[in-house]
């Protein structure tokens, strides 16, 4: 929410007109970072390089930091989200406007998230992977839409068809489980391309990082014994450390807050087996049942809660000494379950009953049983809500948490996500289809038969937008934060990799008070020597040559370079320039970078007859605009 306040704020005064002068500005140069003092707060602002000898290069790592604090007592002001973007600098519209009034026009360009005029860099921005039913991710930015026709950014290609994912808490990987080829994919989710593919043991499908982030475990649901169970891999060096027999059938995974113990469900065997992570070995096999379905730790009471769908009960294992406490009696039909962020509720969904029981972990009963979306199958919590999803509805089911606890009447309402229920589109993940937002007040929900995924904030009647999967079929939903992050009581940073060698603006903007400046990095060049390329080209990828009247269309080219072709990533003013043929008013429409040096634009084709597409941008040079063409026939009828 203060995001949002943040933006509200500066929107206005961009509105009212507001200009921050030398006069109301100290600014000083404290050694190689720079300090802002203005209406009692104090920005100090560092560009930190990751280089051992400390200097900013090009295609390096650094962090933005900014620290901000009182000016009179030094106090550092805590959750007061700042915004930031790098740019490069425009000396002529500084000397043209002023500096200060330059900057501001340029935050106020930024804020709105116009497809042409993006910054090199958004430390406000996030992305929302959606996981396709084929082996592939799309990359969607949420803050762009053309048209209404796409927001895709990018299309990350794996080996086989995904199956579940986790991210640390930076959000600079992402690990994805591809049963049919036994590995685990390893995505840089900074560059969105694949880093690696590590040997999984067969069957690989649930993923887990431990709470220390130090090892991946994924769970392997083989049909022989031996290889049944979980292989252990180094999330830093990605290999794979050891292989553990625990146990026949599908496999969940938890593990004790401080990573001592794993526990690993086996639902054949009807057992959970408990893992001593210092030495990879099986310590101990815990009888919870026929068969064993979700298992959720609650960092409340300190216990792993085991739901057995057989039994319809949920066992109380003590996460240290391993010792049943308890046996919670529900139903029959039980499935996956999960825990509130404080650990103080859990959710256990029953598909048979339509039901979800809410278990409280300070007393270890169970305190209410509530109606939820017919055949519920997964449920993720932000810090007011549950979120439950059901397989047989297109109904998303929110409970209030506050309004949980012994005696009391719990408030739960639904939003339709979608037309349809996800069981008509077949072939679901592991992974969520529900992903809490960057701001933990709002979800994403994907629905595979419409093939949308649909962004509901807290507190609205219906879902507030929707983002098609143009081209593939969507499964599940990630969201992946490039934003600024309070690392330390206000120390605010973000990790990125240097653009190339050049003076930036670095801008900065707060809402109380309302700050808005531009402070400067300049950035070396890495010493290797320029090369020679000669013009860039422009190479059309369009699937068909041939459209219905009105049809939805995407043209799709690649800029390369050279006789190797290297692609040209990063042009920022591409337009595509369309006309029909023999003669008609042309057409512009700005291309956005969905890959490294391949770009969209969508397009309408509203006549019959022949169309012809050309590509600009000027930064390129004049010899570069319409030099290539291509052409697409319109028929009145739709294509067969």
């Amino acid at each position: 929410m203060n995001r949002i306040i943040n933006i509200i704020g500066i929107c206005s005064l961009a509105m009212a007109g507001a200009v921050l002068t030398l006069s109301e500005i100290a600014l000083a140069q404290t050694g190689s970072g720079q300090t802002l003092s203005r209406d009692g707060v104090s920005v100090d602002f560092k560009l930190q390089p990751l280089a051992a000898d400390g200097k900013l290069r090009e295609g390096e790592f650094a962090d933005v930091q900014f620290r901000i604090s009182d000016s009179a007592s030094g106090q550092p002001l805590s959750g007061v989200a700042p915004g930031a973007w790098v740019d490069p600098q425009t000396l002529a519209a500084d000397q043209a406007q002023g500096r200060d009034k330059n900057c501001k026009s340029r935050v106020g360009v930024f804020l709105k998230s116009n497809i042409g005029a993006r910054p090199l860099l958004d430390l406000n921005s996030y992305f929302l992977l959606v996981m396709n039913r084929d082996a592939s991710i799309a990359v969607v930015d949420p803050s762009v839409s053309v048209g209404g026709i796409t927001s895709t950014l990018a299309r990350i290609e794996l080996k086989q068809p995904p199956m579940d994912w986790v991210t640390p808490k930076d959000n600079k990987r992402v690990f994805v489980s591809m049963p049919t080829a036994g590995e685990v994919a390893v995505i840089d989710s900074e560059q969105f391309k694949v880093l690696d593919s590590i040997s999984a043991g067969s069957q690989p499908f649930r993923v887990a990082l431990q709470p220390d982030e130090r090892l991946l475990w994924v769970g392997n649901n083989a049909s022989k014994a031996e290889d049944s169970g979980v292989t252990v891999i180094d999330s830093q060096s990605l290999k794979p450390l050891k292989h553990l027999q625990t146990g026949r059938g599908h496999h969940e995974i938890t593990f004790s807050k401080d990573s001592r113990f794993a526990f690993v469900s086996n639902r054949d065997d009807g057992t959970v087996s408990v893992v001593d992570i210092a030495s990879l070995n099986i310590i101990q096999q815990i009888k919870t049942g026929a068969h064993p379905l979700s298992v959720a730790y609650s960092p409340l009471s300190g216990a792993v809660y085991v739901a057995d769908g057989k039994d319809g009960t949920v066992t109380v294992i003590d996460a240290s000494t391993h010792a049943i406490r308890r046996v919670i009696k529900l139903q029959q039909g039980l499935g996956p379950m999960g825990f509130s962020a404080d650990g103080r509720f859990g959710m256990v969904l029953n598909t048979v009953e339509n039901r979800a029981s809410v278990i409280d972990a300070a007393t270890n009963s169970a305190i209410h049983d509530l109606d939820v979306s017919a055949e519920p199958y997964q449920v993720v919590f932000t810090q007011a809500y549950a979120y439950i999803r059901g397989l047989a509805s297109p109904k998303v089911t929110m409970i209030n948490l506050s309004s949980l606890g012994e005696g009391r009447q719990p408030i739960s309402q639904s939003f339709e996500a979608g037309p349809q229920a996800p069981r008509l589109a077949g072939d679901l993940p592991l992974a969520s289809s529900l992903a809490v937002s960057r701001d933990d007040n709002a979800v994403f929900v994907v629905n595979p038969v419409d093939n949308t995924t649909y962004f509901y904030a807290e507190g609205m009647n219906a879902p507030m937008s929707g983002y098609p999967n143009r081209g593939q079929i969507a499964r599940a939903a990630m969201v992946i934060d490039r934003s600024l992050r309070e690392v330390s009581p206000g120390l605010y940073s973000a990790r990125v990799k240097l653009p190339a060698a050049g003076r930036f603006d670095v801008a900065f903007l707060l809402n109380q008070p309302n700050i808005i400046h531009c402070f400067t990095a300049q950035i070396d060049s890495d010493g290797k020597p320029q090369k020679h390329l000669g013009q860039p080209k422009v190479e059309f990828l369009l699937d068909k040559t041939a459209v219905a009247l009105n049809d939805p269309y995407v043209v799709r080219f690649r800029i390369v370079q050279g006789k190797d072709k290297t692609q040209r990533s990063g042009v920022k003013d591409v337009q595509l320039r369309y006309y029909l043929a023999p003669t008609s008013h042309p057409r512009e429409v700005a291309a956005l970078e969905v890959a490294d040096g391949v770009y969209e634009a969508p397009i309408t084709l509203d006549r019959s007859g022949a169309w012809y597409l050309h590509v600009r941008a000027a930064s390129l040079g004049a010899a570069f605009d319409d030099k290539t063409f291509a052409s697409v026939r319109v028929t009145p009828e739709p294509i067969r």
